[in-house]
């Protein structure tokens, strides 16, 4: 089906794929209750069509399921959010203080670095969820519980071994009927998969081109990484941060989804790695807030209010709640170039202006890949 894009959305678009010299991309747009709207473009690295079936590593977009999970659990009464971690996980070296909680764990302010030590899980052949969980479990706090806003995977890693012992399930099993399930996701953690997954371009790191490649290879999606190894499409991964804003209805409790998307840190400084370090750096249950952070992936237009999550292998998945507006942005590369922060928002404030025509996802909705470019 062509699709008629209006200028701003159709420049945004191929600039992205022009600029960030990238083969193709996937947007996925929901207004309210309307039926989402998919558009794609071109081809993944290997060559392949990016079509609305293409399986996406979604990196930490993963932590929007993993935060569902959790919140699932608090909905069925076997949770509190501000349960201490030292009531579910007593040997984690972090439980020794008592004011790590599940607010915290999810809020990224308990205290824990970004990940365990290389010498407590080696990224090597062998290594799998339960030798990362225990890398997780032994891992000390970098600093004092609720002094500093700082990105952590270990504590969803922390997160993940607490839904399974609570929901008696390994993690992956347990996200599948927790969350995927219910939301009618087709995603995959730790699972071989039904078809190819999006091959992403600029992969770095000493294991670039290798077997062990992050987000391309059999080995890294074995992993089963609570906080990054999430495979799904985009359908999918619209439907994750839209749970958060009420779809479907029922899902999670209304005051649980008002917590969930609240401000939990203050006014608290800190966030990832410069330069995307902000003060304040709000974040909710899971999903992070927009707040005035400059620069970020979602445009000032969406709000302050604005939640969602971002992902390294080149992904965000967003919410603005005056417009009930969710969109999701998968590119076949990832984010290391900078794409994501310089160009997304673009994107982002394309879609808020555009009130859209049902698009479906293929190779022909008007956009130009770059080999059609002039």
């Amino acid at each position: 089906m062509t699709v008629t894009l209006p200028g701003n959305l159709r420049q945004s678009l191929e600039g992205v794929l022009q600029l960030a010299r990238m083969k193709g991309i996937a947007v996925g747009i929901a207004r309210g209750d309307r039926t989402p709207e998919f558009l794609c473009a071109g081809t993944d690295a290997a060559g392949r069509p990016i079509t609305e079936r293409s399986l996406f590593p979604v990196a930490s977009v993963t932590k929007l399921a993993t935060a569902l999970a959790v919140l699932r659990l608090v909905d069925a009464g076997q949770l509190t959010i501000d349960d201490p971690l030292a009531r579910h996980i007593p040997e984690a070296v972090a439980a020794g203080n008592w004011n790590v909680t599940l607010r915290r764990l999810l809020s990224h302010t308990s205290g824990l670095p970004v990940d365990p030590s290389a010498g407590s899980a080696p990224y090597a052949p062998g290594l799998d969820w339960p030798l990362l969980a225990g890398a997780c479990i032994q891992t000390p706090l970098q600093r004092p519980p609720g002094t500093r806003v700082q990105y952590s995977n270990v504590g969803y890693g922390l997160l993940a071994v607490i839904v399974e012992r609570e929901a008696g399930y390994t993690f992956s099993s347990a996200l599948e009927r927790l969350v995927l399930k219910p939301l009618g996701i087709e995603a995959y953690l730790g699972a071989e998969l039904p078809r190819p997954s999006v091959a992403l371009a600029g992969v770095r790191g000493p294991h670039a081109r290798t077997e062990l490649e992050p987000f391309n290879s059999r080995f890294w999606r074995s992993l089963a990484m609570p906080w990054a190894g999430l495979l799904t499409t985009p359908a999918g991964a619209l439907a994750l941060v839209r749970a958060f804003a009420g779809h479907p209805q029922g899902f999670l409790r209304p005051s649980t989804l008002e917590e969930a998307t609240r401000n939990q840190n203050g006014e608290l400084g800190g966030g990832f790695v410069k330069p995307l370090i902000w003060k304040p750096c709000p974040w909710g249950l899971g999903v992070e807030l927009r707040g005035r952070k400059q620069p970020h992936w979602a445009p000032p237009e969406a709000g302050a209010a604005s939640f969602g999550h971002s992902g390294a292998s080149g992904c965000v998945a967003w919410y603005d709640p005056p417009t009930a507006t969710a969109w999701t942005i998968l590119g076949s590369r990832t984010a290391d170039s900078g794409w994501l922060v310089h160009r997304a928002p673009g994107i982002g404030a394309a879609i808020l202006s555009w009130p859209g025509q049902n698009a479906r996802c293929g190779q022909n909705e008007g956009l130009r890949p770059p080999a059609l470019l002039p």
